[in-house]
């Protein structure tokens, strides 16, 4: 099986760690992954402006880039969702009736990387260690737009040494939206408060997600409130192993204290 990493421009200009602890887990559990450099920008904040012809041209790119390829493994549900939830609507929107079959024909192809995980590979313990506390955001393209329903929990809870704890209130949105937060930034700050609030709660000493927009976001609040608490996407834990021991800079989970 031919299989790409779309690592998404967001964690290619900001958050490199994540393509690369995607790439590390992938290879460790025998995915031959390649890294197409000629992919771009999925187009998404394009399409939630009204720029259709120019996510179209961003359709195009991807179709091209991507449509050889048997699967395309993608570290975050928003982008993730973009082929399928807009491409061939675009497409048709262009007048360009032969991109539109093109998209649809490769949307099945493109997983968001939890569902690739337990849905393509069929694991679920994918051999992680990460003896810390944690809590888990579910991203609202997460919950809706690609629902990855519960795999995120079963690979978090599979993880060895974890202290998994719920977050409350954890449908609630963040409050970033892409460009929400800038049209509407009262009520995305508060709403980001709240999250943010709600994290420390739970005493984790990382929150996880599978996108890293939302993570810079709920990240960003917290820093500014002076908490500690670090965020990490989740391939970042779940590539990491026992022999990488503790992340530094780290508290250990109680559990580990004890061994």
């Amino acid at each position: 099986m031919r299989t790409a990493l779309f690592v998404t421009c967001l964690n290619d200009a900001l958050f490199p760690r994540s393509g690369q602890a995607a790439v590390t887990l992938l290879r460790r559990l025998g995915v031959a992954v390649d890294f197409p450099p000629g992919q771009s920008c999925c187009g998404q904040m394009h399409w939630n402006t009204g720029y259709r012809a120019e996510t179209a041209r961003l359709a195009r790119r991807f179709v091209e880039v991507f449509g050889g390829y048997d699967a395309v493994v993608v570290p975050s549900a928003s982008c993730g969702g973009m082929p399928a939830e807009a491409y061939a609507l675009a497409a048709e929107g262009a007048g360009d009736a032969g991109l539109a079959r093109e998209a649809r024909e490769l949307a099945p192809r493109v997983h968001e990387l939890t569902a690739y995980l337990t849905d393509v590979l069929g694991v679920e313990d994918v051999g992680a260690y990460f003896p810390h506390r944690v809590t888990y955001h579910p991203t609202c393209h997460s919950l809706r737009a690609v629902p990855v329903g519960d795999r995120p929990y079963r690979l978090l809870r599979a993880v060895a040494g974890v202290d998994f704890v719920a977050l409350p209130a954890q449908e609630e949105c963040c409050g970033f939206g892409g460009t929400f937060s800038v049209k509407n930034p009262a009520v995305s700050g508060a709403m980001n408060g709240d999250k943010a609030r709600h994290v420390v709660e739970t005493g984790a000493a990382v929150l996880a997600a599978v996108d890293n927009s939302c993570l810079m976001n709920i990240g960003g609040r917290l820093a500014k409130d002076g908490h500690a608490v670090r965020t990490m996407h989740l391939v970042e834990i779940l590539a990491r192993t026992r022999e990488d021991g503790p992340m530094p800079g780290l508290p250990l989970a109680a559990g580990e204290l004890t061994r």
